[in-house]
């Protein structure tokens, strides 16, 4: 009985079982006992506003150092499987303090550490103490900190999870890490800007999914594991090398062509890659490629600009060509994000639409473009999809994109100009002057236009 009662208390919030524990024996015995542990300011302060309107008190800041201190030493042992440290906003805690909550808190059989500091805050994670818990954790969380693993360093050895923000290391103190973490599975690295060359090898062989986000300064990414299916990237121009076990690839980067290096480069580098999302605020047309993508079946392009037109001259037609070298591609999301459009109109135009006969897409079943206009390359591109993809059963048209859909439910739309209202009932006439026509009977046509109050926003 006590057993399920230890089990019953350990499913409540850490502030509803002290609470518990204060008022109940049968709880009491097995507080000592309770697993996860999270200290933050929404559980340790019983109002969190006055807390963050009084921030800079050394007295509230004395009382959180008391309450975890108090609460950890009533813990030592083996039967916590989870630490949170969420110290983000809180005053005036000197390292010294934390060095002391990692030292009674990582025992062995913990399992997952996190640690999320106050960027103002300078401290260098002890990487000796995890020592304490070599054999037994799993997932490692650090944020806004240094973290400075050595040659020879093997603590991590049943790590399955890293991920790292705002952390100082270096690509040669992280192959010091990766050296002996061979049970890790996903990677996170987010705003680590002391990494220039990311080398994975070959010994993580059960890493399957990397993240890399906004490394300022890394110029390399270079994997040689063996089993890494999910890759994601967002940042500048970097040199990337992968291994053919790559399954799902999403990149996000300013100043780079991301479609024109996709088309170049991707079908030699990962030659059985299935999904690929892609986003860039640069484009270029896309001809002849060297390649195919024989097994890519879901493919996301979006372009997007903060302000302006996306290059009133991209001809949007050209992406036959990328339809063209995926002969398995099922799935095709286009999206474009403006404030204004600058591109030829099929509208007044009395050249006819451009065609690429013979060019059969069996494959493709759902297509989607996010903000669907009247440019002429636009229209010539739907229109062969329309006429070509033997398997097409629907195809989606969005003529205002911003990122709160006026389908969501909100009382307020996202702001949209009068420029892309006006431009989105363009778009309403091409539907109905040049495509309606064209769907086939076995084709659901889905067309969002904007909503009485994105009207009235834009007017």
């Amino acid at each position: 009985m006590q057993e399920i009662w230890g089990h019953i208390h350990s499913l409540l919030s850490l502030r509803d079982a002290a609470r518990a524990a204060c008022v109940s024996h049968t709880f009491r015995s097995s507080w000592r006992c309770y697993p996860n542990l999270t200290f933050s300011k929404e559980t340790l302060v019983s109002d969190g506003n006055l807390y963050r309107e009084n921030k800079t008190s050394d007295k509230i800041s004395s009382d959180l150092v008391r309450i975890i201190y108090h609460i950890l030493q009533n813990h030592s042992g083996t039967c916590v499987k989870a630490v949170s440290f969420d110290m983000y906003d809180v005053a005036n805690i000197s390292t010294c303090y934390l060095d002391d909550w990692l030292g009674l808190a990582v025992k062995p059989g913990l399992e997952e550490l996190d640690l999320l500091l106050d960027d103002d805050v300078e401290y260098n994670f002890p990487c000796q103490v995890l020592h304490g818990c070599a054999n037994s954790i799993q997932d490692l969380h650090l944020t806004y900190c240094a973290f400075r693993p050595m040659a020879g360093f093997s603590c991590l050895r049943s790590l399955t999870c890293l991920d790292l923000c705002d952390v100082y290391i270096t690509g040669d103190e992280l192959g010091c890490l990766f050296s002996c973490s061979f049970a890790l599975e996903e990677l996170t690295l987010m705003s680590c800007e002391e990494i220039i060359c990311l080398k994975i090898p070959y010994v993580l062989q059960r890493l399957s999914h990397l993240v890399v986000h906004e490394c300022e300064n890394l110029k390399v990414i270079k994997s040689e594991a063996p089993n890494l299916s999910i890759f994601k990237y967002t940042g500048s121009v970097v040199k990337l090398s992968f291994g053919d076990a790559l399954r799902d690839l999403m990149i996000t980067a300013g100043g780079w062509n991301l479609v024109h290096y996709a088309d170049a480069k991707l079908p030699q580098m990962v030659p059985y890659l299935e999904a690929l999302h892609i986003t860039s605020s640069l484009a270029g047309e896309i001809r002849v490629l060297p390649g195919k993508f024989f097994h890519l079946k879901d493919l996301a392009i979006s372009f997007m600009v903060s302000t302006g037109s996306f290059y009133p001259d991209y001809d949007y037609f050209s992406l036959v060509s990328l339809l063209d070298a995926c002969p398995s591609l099922e799935t095709l999301m286009l999206s474009v994000t403006q404030d204004s459009i600058e591109h030829e109109s099929v509208l007044g135009d009395s050249s006819h639409l451009r065609q690429m006969p013979g060019h059969c897409h069996d494959s493709i079943k759902d297509v989607t473009i996010i903000g669907f206009s009247s440019a002429k390359s636009m229209v010539e591109l739907t229109c062969h999809i329309l006429e070509n993809a033997m398997s097409l059963e629907c195809l989606a048209l969005e003529t205002v994109c911003y990122d709160f859909r006026c389908s969501g439910g909100t009382s307020e739309c996202a702001p949209v100009t009068k420029d892309m209202i006006k431009e989105a009932h363009k778009a309403l006439l091409v539907v109905k002057r040049y495509l309606l026509e064209k769907v086939p009977s076995r084709v659901e046509l889905n067309v969002v236009e904007p909503c009485s109050r994105c009207t009235l926003v834009g007017i």
